[in-house]
This record gives structure tokens, C-alpha cells and sequence, in this order.
């Protein structure tokens, strides 16, 4: 990991104020893995289920946070060119989300980055409840350019 992961949980549980006010954990921070989770409890909805837009904030994360365990920051960042999710049940506990880019697409990407000045990457995830039931799933579209 070109950042210590201390560093790197910081960033991502306390860099961005609206991200810190709803209680994200970085469970996993690995080159080419994440995981995260969004707490239920202050961030439940007039329904007592999870706020959509706190799902959203989970799963859009990832992305981002691939960016600083799998490639090195002083030579690229990221952007979101896309992203949706579709729900599939009432989120009623914790959610967690795991993201992974294999070795190949890492290099992939660092690769093409370099050589066009930026490079598109995609991830499907899948958001789950305490009980693994899949409660979400998003797609988003994400671009690492270079600096």
C-alpha cells in the first residue's frame, strides 16, 4: 500500500464531514480490497430502516478508497463518472460492502492511466445486512487519472 493504513482509515472514516457524521467504519483496507460498514443507528429513515442516501455514501466509497490501497496517490485520483443502486429490501441493521479489483485490472488501469492520462474502472457491489442478505446492489462507473 503506497499509505500507511492508519492513515488511509483516516482519510476515509474523517476527511469528508458528511462521511464522518454518519459513522462509516473501514473494516478491510487492502490493495485491491475494501470493506465497509454503515451503521444503522443514526442513519435510519422516517421508517426506522437505513436512509437511502447512507446506502448510497457506502456504496459509492469503494471506489475512491481502491484509489488509495492499490495505486499511489501522488500520481493519481479519482473520480465517480456513474453511479446507481438499486434496492432490494428494507436495510433494517449495519450494512457492509466489499469491493475488490483483481491484480490484473490494478495494473490494467495504473497502466492505461499513465499511458491516456486516465483510465475507467467498474465496480458491482453488493450491500448486506448483518444476516448476508443482500439489501442493495450498485454499479458504478469510475475514472483514475493522472496528476
Amino acid at each position: 500500500m503506497p499509505y500507511p493504513e492508519e492513515f488511509i482509515r483516516q482519510l476515509t472514516e474523517e476527511h469528508i464531514a458528511f462521511v464522518k457524521r454518519t459513522g462509516l467504519k473501514a473494516e478491510v483496507l487492502e490493495p485491491g480490497h475494501v470493506r465497509l460498514r454503515m451503521p444503522l443507528k443514526g442513519n435510519e429513515n422516517h421508517i426506522h430502516n437505513m436512509y437511502a442516501g447512507a446506502l448510497f455514501t457506502v456504496a459509492e466509497l469503494p471506489g475512491g478508497i481502491l484509489m488509495l490501497t492499490s495505486f499511489d496517490a501522488r500520481h493519481y485520483y479519482p473520480i465517480v463518472k456513474e453511479a446507481g443502486l438499486r434496492f432490494l429490501r428494507p436495510a433494517a441493521s449495519d450494512i457492509t460492502v466489499d469491493a475488490w479489483l483483481s491484480e490484473e485490472e490494478i495494473q490494467r488501469i495504473a497502466e492505461e492511466a499513465t499511458h491516456n492520462g486516465k483510465s475507467d474502472f467498474v465496480l458491482d457491489l453488493q450491500l448486506k445486512d448483518k444476516d448476508g442478505t443482500v439489501v442493495a446492489e450498485s454499479h458504478a462507473i469510475y475514472q483514475l487519472r493522472s496528476r
